[in-house]
């Protein structure tokens, strides 16, 4: 059965959903056994005991009745209270307490007393001390008569024992339980940060360890990075490979073309620098996020510097927005090229850009928002595909590409651990498109 509103109050980590399974059945089982100690063990074992000593007041207060005076009522009823073990005596109006009392925490005080008052409608008060003694005070003819015997014979000793006993048993079981548990629970968070590094673009040191199913899943991860990174190191070497052949007979029709007539040769040169930006393409979308190390960074500066340099290079940039402080792992190499490749999208489909960042506790923004013609809503997942040109709106005479620079930008996102977002500038009315990095 599903309980959604029951989510909100789960604890979201391993370690707190499993101290819950640990201690919620210990407590759920030591409040039953309380209940059913106090309800039905102490309180009839009370109740039984206190039945016994009311026949004995009875007998000593019959006694009493038969004499006239305080000295023969009290001679009368020595002998039955030597026997039971009973103090009786006469007090003054003026010393008797005003009600009942007891420990706040005495239940079977609770029960005796609600009893011995059903018995003897002229019991005036029940003092229950914390010592183990009981003292009863009764109405007669002759003035108010105070009893005091031996609390041991109205209820268990100690009877708060057992449910101290129960309780530390259960907080002793809880630690004993958690402890072999987070032994347990530790390879399995070790799996858990290795693969979240890994998202990252890092290496971290990882073997598996623990129970079998924790080790066949930390060795498939193994496998698994390991294919990841071997795929993408032949990726890498492939594309450089094929970049650096091909720079060979570029250059060589360079050459060729130089030495034809000019308006002749002005095409193909053309064509051949469209070649060239190709296989930087290429070439760029091969290194992805591997490009460089992480490193402990300050993108506040990272960024101010990038869009410096774009301005130095003729860019028409602005760095509007600069919030927070402090330094975030990541590639500087690969997080500038991402930017770069915002900023060169943003001047060549629109007239400027403007870039803002903004590093919070929780994560790292970096926008870029542009003037152009911007990216519909139903073609932005589209958008940051290999290999995707959209048209006709972005690509109407504004430069040529093979579609690789938001694709390389999403993969560089992806690779810290974050996501690219398109979505439609507010300020510019042109394309808004967000780097989100989590801390």
């Amino acid at each position: 059965m599903s309980l959604p509103w029951l989510k909100q109050y789960m604890p979201r980590g391993l370690y707190g959903r499993a101290a819950l399974i640990l201690v919620l059945p210990v407590v759920v089982l030591l409040v039953i056994v309380s209940v059913a100690f106090i309800q039905r063990h102490l309180e009839d074992v009370t109740t039984q005991m206190t039945q016994t000593v009311v026949r004995e007041l009875r007998l000593v207060r019959q006694a009493m009745g038969q004499a006239d005076t305080q000295t023969g009522a009290l001679q009368a009823a020595a002998p039955l209270a030597s026997t039971l073990q009973m103090n009786v005596r006469f007090i003054d109006e003026a010393d008797l307490p005003g009600r009942d009392s007891r420990l706040f925490y005495d239940y079977s005080g609770v029960v005796l007393t609600r009893f011995l008052h059903d018995r003897f409608p002229d019991l005036l008060a029940v003092q229950l001390p914390e010592e183990p003694r009981v003292a009863l005070y009764f109405a007669s003819e002759l003035g108010p008569v105070q009893i005091i015997f031996d609390r041991r014979r109205l209820s268990a000793a100690a009877p708060h024992q057992l449910p101290v006993i129960m309780a530390f048993t259960g907080v002793l079981m809880v630690l004993i339980a958690y402890i072999y548990l987070r032994n347990q629970l530790r390879p399995i968070t070790k799996l858990a940060a290795a693969a979240e590094a890994f998202g990252r673009g890092r290496h971290v040191p990882y073997s598996p360890s623990g129970a079998l199913e924790v080790r066949a899943a930390g060795g498939a991860f193994i496998d698994m990075r390991a294919r990841i990174e071997r795929h993408i190191e032949q990726r890498t070497l492939m594309l450089s490979g094929v970049s650096h052949d091909l720079r060979t007979p570029l250059t060589r029709l360079k050459l060729g073309l130089a030495m034809m007539d000019e308006d002749d040769a002005a095409p193909l040169l053309d064509d051949l620098d469209e070649m060239e930006r190709m296989l930087d393409e290429f070439l760029s979308f091969a290194k992805g996020a591997s490009e460089g190390e992480a490193e402990e960074t300050d993108p506040l500066a990272l960024v101010t510097r990038i869009v410096e340099d774009a301005e130095r290079a003729g860019r028409r940039v602005d760095l509007v927005s600069v919030e927070g402080s402090g330094r975030i792992s990541l590639r500087p190499l690969a997080i500038r090229r991402a930017v770069e490749n915002l900023i060169d999208n943003a001047v060549r489909y629109g007239t400027r850009a403007e870039v803002s960042v903004a590093l919070t506790g929780k994560s790292l923004r970096i926008r870029v928002e542009d003037d152009g013609p911007g990216i519909p809503a139903d073609q932005r997942a589209e958008a940051v595909r290999a290999f995707t040109r959209l048209d006709p709106a972005r690509n109407q005479n504004r430069g040529s590409g093979v579609g690789l620079g938001l694709a390389i930008t999403a993969d560089i996102a992806r690779a810290h651990g974050g996501v690219l977002r398109l979505d439609e500038s507010a300020r510019l009315g042109g394309l808004q498109a967000d780097i989100v990095i989590g801390r």
